[in-house]
């Protein structure tokens, strides 16, 4: 008996342990750009402010877990689910609590809230506010004005949400192109919660809008995207020149911006480029010398699970076309190049990451001057 019961204690032991770690790894970790830093941002989440299922205090402490750099505790104008039970005439009261919460933490917290109209021109984002209640309007338009007067960055909320779009398409309507034309939608979600819209991402493009991806979390996050099981929040990263709110707002505003949502990277190809460069490197290369095999060692330095289809004329000894490289470790391909090369070209495409609906950026390593590093031991 006292055997069995030492067994169960070790294998309570293992599964904590393992969801141990799974926690202490959960902080969402991708490399700065040449010249900007990465900061990873979370522009849209509720409390019970609104019609969230959590106080203010939650959405700090999940940032803080997941190693946000800023976030929004954006509550909706207009519905108020919980108003009978938390009245709250200052509708800065949860932004108020949030960076009270937050005291001298890294966290930044963003004041903001969503203009929550009916279709067109649907739900938004106001942040950078400086006061929620002035945003208090009937009509939509003096709504954004309002906000655009109080310096905000407005983007467009889930314009493909089957609530406000049944088919699930974008439609770029009338009152849509005014407010973009007169500059008062300055982004759009391409991703929320745990959905993708390849229209959006035109929308962006064709509009030169902002592309945020953002979690909309009014549960616990934990829940809601698996986390404790390796699951990760959609993120807006910002490339931002210095690591405070008025650097962040710049940035957003000039497009600097790659989402990450369910290990996909979306982005404008300008962003994207830098952000791959940074995260991918050639760790080392060198042949065998007794065999005419290049060995190369691929650097995985982010969160991202990268998947690389080979574009190039060279075959590998131990993989198909196809290559995965996990988060933050060393990829070892061994490259039937059929000679002692000293100078060879590696191209991928990189199936994780779109910079426009059905277009994947690419990546290509030069290797130079492979002979001056002779490897002498043989591992696959």
């Amino acid at each position: 008996m006292n055997k069995l019961l030492i067994i169960i204690a070790a294998c309570f032991q293992i599964v904590f342990a393992q969801e141990s770690h799974l926690h202490e790894n959960r902080k969402i970790n991708f490399p700065d750009i040449k010249g900007y830093l990465t900061l990873v941002c979370d522009f849209h989440t509720h409390s019970v402010f609104s019609d969230g299922s959590v106080w203010p205090n939650i959405r700090v402490a999940e940032a803080q877990k997941d190693g946000l750099d800023a976030i929004a505790v954006t509550e909706h104008i207009e519905y108020q689910s919980h108003i009978d039970d938390i009245p709250h005439p200052d509708r800065n009261r949860s932004y108020e609590l949030a960076k009270k919460y937050a005291g001298k933490s890294n966290l930044m917290v963003v004041n903001g809230t969503e203009i929550t109209k009916n279709m067109p021109p649907g739900h938004s984002n106001a942040i950078f506010v400086k006061d929620v209640n002035k945003l208090m309007n009937d009509d939509y338009m003096e709504a954004y004005k309002a906000a655009r007067k109080q310096g905000a960055f407005i983007f467009w909320n889930h314009p493909h949400w089957i609530g406000q779009s049944k088919d699930g398409t974008v439609n770029i309507s009338e009152e849509v192109k005014e407010l973009i034309n007169k500059r008062l939608l300055n982004g759009v979600e391409v991703t929320n919660e745990r959905t993708y819209s390849d229209q959006a991402i035109q929308a962006a493009l064709d509009h030169d809008l902002t592309m945020i991806g953002t979690s909309d979390v009014h549960d616990l996050v934990d829940w809601d995207y698996n986390i404790p099981h390796g699951g990760h929040r959609p993120v807006t990263l910002v490339f931002s020149k210095k690591r405070n709110q008025k650097d962040l707002k710049r940035s957003l505003f000039q497009g600097r911006t790659v989402v990450w949502y369910n290990n996909l990277l979306i982005g404008k190809n300008e962003w994207m480029r830098p952000l791959i460069n940074a995260s991918l490197t050639l760790d080392s290369a060198g042949y065998y010398k007794n065999y005419e095999l290049a060995i190369i060692k691929i650097k995985n330095q982010s969160d991202a699970r990268f998947i690389l289809k080979n574009k190039s004329e060279h075959d590998f000894y131990q993989h198909s076309d196809l290559v995965e490289i996990e988060p933050h470790t060393v990829k070892q391909l061994a490259i039937v190049a059929g000679k002692n090369l000293s100078n060879f070209d590696l191209e991928f495409e990189i199936l994780n990451a779109v910079i426009a609906p059905g277009t994947h950026p690419t990546k290509k390593f030069q290797i130079r001057n492979v002979e001056k590093t002779e490897l002498t031991e043989v591992k696959f």
